[in-house]
C-alpha cells in the first residue's frame, strides 16, 4: 500500500547508505559490525510504517516520514540506541555507537528529501522537503553502492582498501545524486519550453523522475480547471505531450469541508483530482503520476475511495494488483528509449 511503497520499497537503498555511515564513522574499530549496526540504523526511521496497523489511511500518511525522519529523532534516539548496543558490543564506546546511530538516522531523510514523498526533516515544524529528483527505487544509485559496500566485507578492519572502497561507494552515490538534479533541471527546462511552443497557460509545474531510473521524467502542470501530465525522455525526439486530466474538485460537495479530506488535500499540496466511478467517489493524488506510460489514461498510482455511511467517512487506498506492475515494468522499458 501507499506506506509500502514511500517507505518499505526503498529500504535496500537505506540499508546501504546506512552501512556505509556505519563504516565511515566506526568501521576502522569495530569492523563489519559498524556495517551491520549501519544498516539497521538505516532501516530504524522507516518503521513508523507500522502505525497503518493503529490509525486511519489519513493518520497514517500524514505520520509516514514525520517525526522519525526528522532531526529531533536523530537527537534523541541515536543516545538511546548506542546506550543499548553499547552494552552487548564492548569494542566502542556508548558516545561512539551514539554516532553511529546519529549518522544513520540523520543521512536517511536526507536521502528521502529528494524522493517526491519528501520527509519532515524540521519535525514539528510543518515543513515538508521533497526535491523530487530521485524516484525511491533506483538501481543505478543502489547497485554499486551495495557492491562496494560488499567489498568491503571482505577487507580487515583498519585497511586502506576497506576505506576507498567504501569512500568510492560513497563518492558514487552522491555523484549520481547530484547528476539527477542536473538532469532535473534540464527536463524542466524542456517541458517549460514545450508549454510555451503550444501556448498552453498555467500555473504551476512540479517534474518528477519516472520510476527505476533518471532518464524518462513527468510533469505536472496545474492549469485553471485540469492538471496536464507530460513525460520526455532524454532519448526522444518528438514533441513533448500532454494528458488532461480534468480536477473535478467540485464532485467533492460537502464533503471538501471534511476533517480527512481538508487533511489529504494539505497531503496532496493541491496536486490532486476526484472522480465518480460506478456511484462510488475518488479522491487521485497526482503526485506519483499514473499506472501506465499514457499520460492520457487515468489509472492512478494512489487513489483513494471516499466512502460515506451515515455520520462517518472511511477512507481507504485502491489495492494494486501485481498484473498492474509487471505490464508496467514493459511498457516503461520501452517508453525510457525514447518516442
Amino acid at each position: 500500500d501507499a506506506q509500502e511503497s514511500r517507505g518499505l520499497g526503498d529500504v535496500y537503498k537505506r540499508q546501504v547508505l546506512g552501512a556505509a555511515v556505519g563504516q565511515a564513522v566506526l568501521g576502522s574499530k569495530v569492523g563489519n559490525k559498524a556495517l551491520l549496526y549501519g544498516a539497521v540504523a538505516g532501516t530504524i526511521p522507516d518503521l513508523d510504517v507500522v502505525s497503518r496497523f493503529f490509525v486511519d489511511t489519513v493518520t497514517a500518511l500524514e505520520f509516514h516520514r514525520g517525526f522519525t525522519h526528522s532531526i529531533l529523532f536523530s537527537v534523541l534516539f541515536a543516545p538511546l540506541f548506542g546506550w543499548l548496543v553499547s552494552k552487548r558490543e564492548k569494542e566502542a564506546t556508548w558516545r561512539e555507537w551514539s554516532w553511529l546511530f546519529f549518522f544513520g538516522f540523520l543521512t536517511h531523510p536526507l536521502l528521502d528529501a529528494h524522493t517526491t514523498w519528501g520527509t519532515q526533516l524540521f519535525w514539528p515544524f510543518d515543513l515538508r522537503l521533497a526535491f523530487k529528483n530521485i524516484f525511491v527505487v533506483d538501481p543505478l544509485y543502489t547497485l554499486p553502492f551495495l557492491l562496494c559496500c560488499i567489498l568491503v566485507l571482505f577487507k580487515k578492519r583498519g585497511t586502506p582498501a576497506r576505506r576507498r572502497l567504501n569512500n568510492i561507494g560513497l563518492l558514487l552515490s552522491s555523484s549520481y545524486l547530484l547528476l539527477t538534479l542536473v538532469i532535473k533541471g534540464i527536463t524542466f527546462l524542456k517541458f517549460e519550453k514545450a508549454l510555451k511552443d503550444q501556448q498552453i497557460p498555467y500555473t504551476e509545474i512540479q517534474t518528477k523522475p519516472a520510476p527505476l531510473n533518471a532518464v524518462l521524467w513527468l510533469a505536472n502542470v496545474a492549469t485553471k480547471d485540469a492538471f496536464l501530465i507530460g513525460d520526455y525522455s532524454l532519448f526522444d525526439s518528438k514533441a513533448i505531450s500532454f494528458g488532461k486530466h480534468p480536477k473535478n474538485h467540485h464532485l467533492l460537495g460537502d464533503l471538501a469541508n471534511n476533517d480527512k479530506v481538508k487533511r489529504l488535500i494539505k497531503l496532496t499540496n493541491g496536486w490532486y483530482t476526484v472522480s465518480q466511478i460506478e456511484g462510488k467517489l475518488y479522491f487521485n493524488d497526482l503526485r506519483f503520476g499514473l499506472l501506465s506510460t499514457d499520460v492520457t489514461k487515468q489509472a492512478y498510482v494512489f487513489s483513494f475511495l471516499l466512502d460515506q455511511t451515515g455520520e462517518e467517512l472511511v477512507i481507504t487506498e485502491n489495492k494494486k494488483r501485481p498484473a498492474d506492475a509487471a505490464g508496467l515494468l514493459v511498457d516503461l522499458w520501452q517508453r525510457i528509449q525514447g518516442n
